[in-house]
């Protein structure tokens, strides 16, 4: 008999099938064109598996890295088989590199995505998306002290974060991870890093512009009630993306403008959406009006599925796929608390964080199942 089951394997294993893969490898040839003559330096394998076991074994500093790697024998000869561990001034150098040649590091991770959507179709079907506080790796300062430049992180800002069962609301200096995840698979696929005080809003049409580019085409995005703007809805729908956003207690709102139309006969009852034409037909419950059914331009008030269907509540649940997402890659991954300061290195730091998550995923799709 077969069984879907996979070996168990260390992570220095998983290390390796990762730098082998052809989307790192192409990432190393890439990096190793740049270099210019002179003194060779630690090889870039080397270089790259470094920052990567730094995610995958969730470690805050680059010091912890090096010790680990010269301790860990199996880890060892996965990273340095030469005997030779990069320094921690050779990994500070490197991360320099990276930032320089940003568009490498981003290529690298657009085709570990093109592989995950190869090997599962539906990848991106349906998606959510959030933001997430990211404290910095500084002492927040007051506006006129931020203005002379009294902080080791003039890139970080003060925003308010919602309380949690685990934390308390409040006011916190930092920035803010903008992602859209995978409902179904709970995989990032596009993100972004902006100061605290960015308007969560704004970030939507940047990250579906970005799944467009990988590839990805959503039918639906979830999104919590602070995303309940016009502007959000617009957003989606000029894309074919049916918005899943629950409503605001606006004035339209406590109007009642959101229900359904209605006649002597009663409720109108929903009876389809056509995404092409932005629009929701609603049909006369008894079917004695003339006409018997109209179609309603789709909006905020009246999306393409409507709030009150199951379809609409299945969806909605799938949000918290985003929440998983950023609690495994806070607390499982490494991506915080932060060490690193200055928006360019936080932005590096969550785009290696979330390359070792996915090309862990990528090699675990890859694997063959074993026989039993």
């Amino acid at each position: 008999m077969t069984t879907t089951k996979v070996a168990r394997r260390s992570v220095a294993e998983d290390l390796s099938r990762i730098l082998a893969s052809p989307e790192v490898s192409r990432l190393i040839d890439e990096l190793q064109a740049t270099r210019e003559t002179g003194r060779p330096g630690y090889p870039l394998r080397a270089m790259i598996g470094m920052a990567l076991a730094k995610s995958l074994y969730s470690l805050p500093t680059w010091t912890r890295v090096v010790a680990l790697v010269r301790e860990h024998a199996a880890l060892a000869a996965v990273i340095a088989p030469n005997g030779e561990t990069p320094s921690v001034y050779a990994c500070y150098r490197f991360t320099a590199k990276l930032r320089a040649h940003a568009p490498m590091l981003e290529r690298c991770i657009a085709d570990v995505v093109a592989a995950l959507k190869k090997a599962n179709p539906v990848l991106g079907w349906d998606v959510s998306i959030d933001a997430s506080d990211m404290p910095a790796y500084a002492k927040g300062r007051k506006a006129e002290e931020l203005e002379q430049g009294k902080t080791s992180d003039p890139d970080a800002s003060w925003a308010h974060r919602t309380r949690i069962s685990t934390r308390a609301g409040g006011i916190f200096y930092g920035y803010k991870l903008h992602m859209a995840v995978c409902s179904k698979t709970d995989l990032p696929l596009a993100w972004r890093i902006e100061t605290a005080r960015t308007n969560e809003t704004k970030a939507v049409a940047p990250l579906l512009n970005k799944l467009h580019t990988l590839g990805i085409d959503p039918e639906t995005c979830a999104l919590d009630k602070g995303y309940d703007h016009a502007g959000v809805h617009f957003d989606c729908m000029i894309r074919d993306i049916a918005p899943v956003i629950p409503l605001r207690e606006t004035a339209d709102v406590k109007r009642g403008e959101d229900g359904p139309p209605d006649c002597e006969h009663g409720v109108w009852t929903f009876a389809g959406a056509d995404r092409k034409r932005g629009a929701t037909k609603w049909r006369c419950p008894t079917g004695e009006c003339k006409p018997a059914s109209i179609w309603l331009k789709a909006n905020r008030l009246k999306p393409l599925i409507p709030r009150d269907g199951e379809r609409w509540k299945g969806l909605y649940r799938g949000r918290s796929s985003v929440e998983r997402a950023f609690g495994r890659l806070k607390h499982e991954w490494g991506l915080g608390p932060l060490r690193v300061r200055r928006i360019e290195r936080v932005r590096l730091h969550a785009n290696l964080t979330i390359l070792s998550q996915l090309s862990s995923a990528l090699m675990r799709s890859r694997a063959v199942p074993l026989a039993a």
